[in-house]
């Protein structure tokens, strides 16, 4: 029986999309979600970044910026997970993405991954590097939902 669900999320549409279904599995079943974002640092070419909020630009650490992100991108999941009654927790981790679900997925002892993807041909997201992609070729025997844009 599944007890818990892993949700990745990246705040895309289809990572929300992804969300709402595992949320509404998750209810049925009455297992608990696990919402997990990656800050992936491999492309950080700078350490800050200039935003105007007003009249004048701030500079802001990129892995803040990003930390933020990410826990916005979990808490909309999160909301959601409240709203219908099932327990949540979120995990946030700096990382490959690939590498640091599949961990995820085994430390917590999740009974399944519910994933979004955009629905690219093996080719293009083995080329464009495709998250989902990776992690369903990953070593891992934890059954893996993914839900299509």
């Amino acid at each position: 029986m599944i007890s818990k669900i892993l949700v990745p999320t990246d705040g895309s549409k289809t990572a929300q999309k992804a969300g709402a279904y595992a949320v509404g599995l998750a209810k049925q079943l009455h297992a608990s979600i696990i919402v997990m974002s990656v800050v992936d640092k491999r492309f950080m070419v700078s350490r800050t970044v200039l935003f105007k909020p007003s009249s004048r630009y701030v500079a802001e650490s990129i892995e803040d910026y990003q930390q933020e992100a990410a826990e916005k991108y979990a808490e909309e999941i999160k909301k959601l997970c409240k709203k219908k009654g099932v327990q949540s927790k979120t995990v946030i981790k700096p990382g490959h993405p690939v590498e640091e679900i599949a961990k995820e997925a085994e430390k917590s002892k999740a009974g399944l991954i519910v994933m979004g993807s955009h629905g690219q041909s093996a080719l293009a997201a083995a080329t464009l590097g495709s998250v989902t992609y990776g992690v369903i070729h990953k070593d891992t025997t934890i059954p893996i939902l993914v839900v299509k844009r």
